[in-house]
Parts: structure tokens; C-alpha cells; sequence
């Protein structure tokens, strides 16, 4: 269940401001919606995962509070995450 250590190079890659950047807010904000949709896609199957079901809702109140962080401080980096992510429709 938790990512591999090749896709979270990926997104640091892809969402990173400098090389081995792990800790900026737009990656923090892209390794957390890949662990979302994993956590949802697990949750389809195994409806009565209580446990994990927790631990999805603490991850999206987490990518939350760092997204209404990152709206504050750079608008033009949350814009850019937001159309990458596809989190807004």
C-alpha cells in the first residue's frame, strides 16, 4: 500500500522546486494524493477497513490544511498543483 520509493522520486522530481526537494509544500501535497487515491482504491474492495479508513481521512485533512496554506502563500504554485493533481473540477 505505501508508494514505492521510484513514484515518490517521481513526484519529487515532477513537484520539487530544487533536486531531492522532499519537504516543499507542493510535494508534500503530491505524495499525499497519491496515497489518497491508493487508500481509496483499496477502501472500493475492502469496505469495512475501518482503520484504514481513518488514516485516509487524517491524510485529506492534512493535504487539506497544506493546501489552504500553500492558497495563502503562493497562489500561483496552488493554482499549478491544483491543474497537475486534478483535485478541482
Amino acid at each position: 500500500m505505501a508508494l514505492t520509493k521510484e513514484r515518490k522520486a517521481e513526484l519529487v522530481k515532477e513537484f520539487g522546486k530544487a533536486k531531492g526537494d522532499t519537504g516543499s509544500t507542493e510535494v508534500q501535497i503530491a505524495i499525499l494524493t497519491e496515497e489518497i487515491n491508493e487508500l481509496t482504491e483499496h477502501l472500493k474492495s475492502h469496505i469495512h477497513d475501518f482503520h484504514s479508513k481513518r488514516g485516509l481521512l487524517m491524510k485529506v485533512g492534512k493535504r487539506r490544511s497544506l493546501l489552504d496554506y500553500l492558497k495563502e502563500t503562493d497562489v500561483v504554485s496552488y493554482r499549478e498543483v491544483i491543474s497537475k493533481l486534478n483535485l478541482r473540477k
